[in-house]
């Protein structure tokens, strides 16, 4: 009986997946991954001769059986999924039965298209001051939000907003944080495929535009939004600078 790993690819780009990760796709004798959101790229990774297939075509039951039939007969079998595996990557339901039938499940980090998102447009989601809070988020749509996790609610504490599985309703997402007291000209940065080779679109708007753009730019899918109060931060040098390489504010290594 083998181990089943899940493991995060990453956004897109190839040589954003962990070195772990790298380990697990070339020890690996079986791979499932989502070929609708994961780069094929990152199967370089696998030994020749590596059961691959792809999930995109299978329902939750057929992804279960899947990874069942092959961890009988391979020690590492890898469930290869975008980003990481922690944020909307169904993990408790595909590992479920694994865990009934007592097989190892593993679970390896991958880099969030929210951080490559916001790397790719030169962009901080925290700032000194101004926002120390970061939220994960998208709206309801076929799977439903949590009452309490309404995207007005949520928007009303005025910190970072990165908005997932929400870009093809952009024009609703403008409207709501505009509704929870957003300004018009807030800034908004909209990333399609993050740090995908050649496919990489960064588009930058305000709440009042930004679903123009995107109509424009053909941007409906794949895309993570960004909203923050921290935007834009490189060209406002009137901000409150941190306090970690202030040489008035003591630190362990360096006195005041």
């Amino acid at each position: 009986m083998g181990k089943v790993w899940f493991v995060g690819a990453g956004p897109g780009a190839p040589d954003l997946i962990t070195v772990r990760g790298t380990r697990l796709l070339a020890e690996a004798g079986a791979i499932l991954y989502t070929g609708s959101l994961v780069a094929e790229t990152a199967l370089q990774w696998a030994q020749p001769g590596c059961e691959i297939a792809d999930s995109k075509s299978m329902d939750l039951d057929q992804v279960g059986a899947w990874l069942l039939e092959r961890v009988q007969r391979h020690a590492t079998v890898v469930r290869l999924q975008t980003g990481d595996p922690s944020l909307y990557g169904v993990i408790p339901e595909v590992a479920r039965p694994l865990d009934q039938a007592q097989i190892p499940v593993g679970i390896c980090p991958g880099v969030s298209s929210a951080f490559a998102s916001a790397a790719a447009a030169g962009e901080c989601l925290t700032l000194p001051e101004v926002t120390q809070t970061v939220i994960f988020t998208r709206l309801a749509g076929r799977t439903p939000m949590p009452e309490r996790e309404s995207l007005q609610g949520l928007a009303a504490h005025g910190c970072s907003l990165c908005i997932f599985l929400s870009i093809e309703r952009i024009a609703e997402v403008a409207a709501i944080l505009q509704q929870a007291g957003w300004a018009a000209t807030a800034p908004v940065v909209v990333v399609h495929k993050a740090t995908w080779p050649g496919e990489e679109q960064v588009l930058r708007g305000t709440l009042a535009d930004i679903a123009e753009r995107c109509r424009d730019a053909g941007i409906e899918r794949q895309a993570m939004i960004l909203v923050s109060p921290a935007l834009g931060a490189r060209q406002r040098p009137e901000l409150a600078p941190s306090k970690l390489y202030d040489a008035a504010f003591p630190r362990r290594f360096r006195g005041g």
